[in-house]
Parts: structure tokens; sequence; C-alpha cells
């Protein structure tokens, strides 16, 4: 503990490393009591901490990494969803809607090949018919968990980590979670989306918002949503992570880190999510923040989600940012780190397992 006299008061704050705490923490939350015993308001202190508050409203960076016993996870399994995607000819774009049809039809055989019973939700954009998959354990929980991940791309690339590495994901969380559902009073769904990229990207006819708006439309109860984005480009190359203004001030140089990303109504999931992917070997950056401020904080399907007043969060290697394959033809398998995948898949497993 530290002493800290403004205005001729005496007040006790706990100070970390900068790598180590998030902004808001450092600046506002951390002067933990008075010598008065009551709190001190934000405004009354530093110039500082006012203008954290203008930049971040109510966001929240923290980082941790340690160890968590092993789950049965399959590289084999992950490694074999992004071979069959990124393989699949032509590529699937929005143009494409036999590709795109496809990929449904092979996630469709492979979630029921795990024991999950599937449903398609058809939409038409532009005269042209598209299709999200919903994958279900637990169908007659009265709320639900919803692991979603889009499987088009964008242009004429393979999109191995955009986003064949989200969809590897998906299907080998719902396999894990099989085994575990019935134990739990939640239904969970596991949902494909399509029109994730553009140029339908943050409109109305995303597969997420489609499906979002049906949840809404029907006033289901949604506990959680998780948006699966781009999972498996890591480097420990110096200063290989980039990040929006004012980021680069509490994050690490190092891109080897797993994210997650929400807004400040999903300040407890990602909280729950970080928890849980801390207990993995991989090391943890997590953002509670309004998207207006920062940018990036809406790029995937949670942000759908939002605009119907529900909890999401995204769980990503931070997409462009890091990758420099990012929607480029060089987005391909090789280019992936499948040990670090499957560490994310079981934090993504264990979270679901222990959400309170």
């Amino acid at each position: 503990m530290k002493k800290l006299a403004i205005s001729g008061k005496e007040y006790y704050y706990a100070l970390s490393s900068v790598n180590g705490v998030n902004p808001l923490s450092y600046l506002c939350s951390s002067l933990i009591r008075a010598k008065e015993k009551r709190f001190m308001k934000c405004a009354q202190t530093l110039p500082l901490v006012i203008f954290s508050i203008i930049i971040f409203g109510c966001a929240t960076i923290d980082k941790a990494g340690n160890q968590y016993g092993e789950l049965e996870v399959s590289i084999p399994n992950l490694r074999s969803t992004v071979n069959d995607l990124t393989r699949l000819g032509p590529n699937r774009n929005y143009l494409d809607t036999e590709a795109l049809n496809s990929v449904v039809s092979y996630l469709g055989k492979r979630f029921s090949a795990y024991g999950l019973r599937s449903e398609v939700q058809t939409f038409k954009v532009d005269g042209r018919e598209y299709s999200n998959l919903i994958a279900t354990l637990n169908a007659d929980g009265p709320t639900r968990i919803i692991v979603g991940a889009h499987y088009d791309v964008y242009d004429d690339q393979p999109g191995a980590d955009d986003n064949a590495s989200g969809v590897a994901a998906l299907l080998e969380v719902a396999r894990l979670m099989n085994s575990y559902a019935a134990q739990s009073n939640y239904r969970f769904d596991f949902v494909a989306y399509t029109l994730e990229e553009p140029p339908y990207f943050d409109s109305e006819n995303m597969g997420s918002y489609i499906h979002a708006k049906s949840m809404s439309d029907q006033r289901i109860k949604v506990r959680a949503m998780i948006s699966l984005e781009m999972l498996g480009y890591f480097t420990d190359k110096e200063n290989s992570q980039k990040y929006p203004f004012p980021l680069k001030y509490f994050y690490p140089k190092k891109g080897n880190f797993i994210a997650v990303v929400g807004n400040c109504k999903s300040k407890r999931l990602v909280k729950n999510l970080k928890r849980s992917l801390s207990k993995t070997s991989l090391p943890v950056s997590s953002l509670s923040a309004p998207k207006s401020l920062i940018t990036g904080v809406g790029y995937s399907d949670h942000s759908s989600y939002w605009k119907f007043g529900y909890k999401a969060v995204m769980v990503t290697d931070t997409s462009s940012y890091r990758n420099p394959n990012y929607h480029k033809a060089t987005d391909t398998i090789e280019t992936l780190d499948f040990e670090k995948m499957k560490e994310v898949v079981k934090g993504i497993v264990w979270a679901l397992m222990n959400l309170d």
C-alpha cells in the first residue's frame, strides 16, 4: 500500500505494474479506502483520471496466465476442420451461395457425429438465400448460452484464421460439452453464422443479427453469447501486437496472448471468460469498453447481440491488430498454431461449465 495526500487528506492505494492491471484500476478504482472511510470521487482527483474516464468510459483491462488441468481437446479435429474449410472451392464468400451451403451441410454432419441435433435458419438478402446452422444441447433448458462463429470469408481467400479457426473451435467445444450439458440447467446453442464479412458487416443482414433478432422476437432468455473470432495466430516476436489508441500503453507488445472483449454490460461475462482462459497455459488479456470509444471492440458477431440488450463477448487473437495475413490469400492453415488453439478451446469449455 502507498499513501497519497490530496487537499490535505490522505488516501491509500494499491499500485501494480502497468502490464498487470487495467487502466481504471490503475487510475481510479484502486483508491480503495480513504482515511475518512469513504471513497474518493474520480472527478476530484488527478487530471489523468478524468482523461481516463473520458477515453475509456467503464473500460476494464487486465491480464493473467497460469496452468490448468487437461481436457481431451483433439488437435486432429481442429486441424481437419480448418483443412476442410480452407480447401473448399470456390471460396466461401457472400457471392457463392453454393459454397456456403456446402459448409452448412459439412457442419451439420460434424455436429451430428458428435451427438448434436441441428437446424438451419434461412433468410434472404439481395435476392440470395443464406443460412445459419444451429446445433443444440439440452434443448429443454429455459435459458440459453450461445457460442457462435462465422463461416464465411472476405473476398477470394482461404480464411484459415478468419474464420475457419473459430469454426473448428466451435465444433470441438460442442463435442466436449456433449458429455457435460446434461448436468446443466442451460440450453447450449452452437451457431455457425453466415454474412459476417463485408459488404454486410455490422448490418441487419449479418447472420448473427438475424439470429439475435429471432431470440429477441421470441423473448428467449440468453445468459451469455460467446463469439469465436480468429483464434489461431500467435507470435512471440517483439512489437508484433498492435492496438487502437490508447491501448498500447496497457497491453503487451508480443502477440502471444488470447483476448476477451466485451461492452460495459458484459463486463462480468468478460471476467468469467478471462478467469477460465487464464487457467490454461496462454496469457490472457481482457477489455470491457464502449463500442463507440474503442475501435475494434465490436468487430464480430457478438455486437449483433448487443443491439438487442444481450450480454455477449468476443474471444479472439485480435485479428488485424496482429495477423498480417488478415483478409489476404496468405491466411492459410500453415500460419496457425494448433497447440495454442487447443488451449483456447480448453478455456472456453471450462468457462461454459462454470458460468455463474
